[in-house]
């Protein structure tokens, strides 16, 4: 539970974090009867590489415009938010931050169209 509460503390650096935490969470619930197979191991080990492996995050440029990326799936919703800008003498986009979460169960019934307006609004 303390590599998730660590993870979570650096959600916002991850990209998918909701949906690579969802199987964690699930076996750490106190009713759930855990067996060590490959499908339960290997959340942990995406998690543990995109911490090694994730993007610098960019400082916001209150002058610059933000590009908006969002992605939605029966399991979750996910956004980052990007910018343009000038690193090393030459243009570089970049992600600000990301955000993401785990579906509702009513939301996880919703079409490709209307899951992915519900990830648009959310993000905003």
């Amino acid at each position: 539970m303390s590599f998730l509460g660590f993870c979570s503390y650096y959600r916002q650096h991850l990209k998918d974090f909701a949906i690579l935490a969802k199987l964690l969470y699930r076996i750490c619930d106190q009713q759930t009867v855990f067996e060590m197979t490959q499908e339960s191991i290997e959340p942990y080990w995406k998690i543990r590489k995109s911490h090694t492996e994730a993007p610098l995050l960019l400082m916001p440029g209150c002058n610059i415009p933000f590009k908006l990326y969002i992605d939605a799936c029966g399991d979750g919703l996910g956004a980052a938010l990007h910018q343009v800008q000038i690193l090393d003498e030459k243009p570089t986009e970049g992600p600000v931050c990301y955000i993401s979460r785990k579906n509702k169960p009513t939301e996880a019934k919703y079409g490709a169209r209307h899951m992915e307006c519900l990830c648009l609004v959310w993000a905003l």
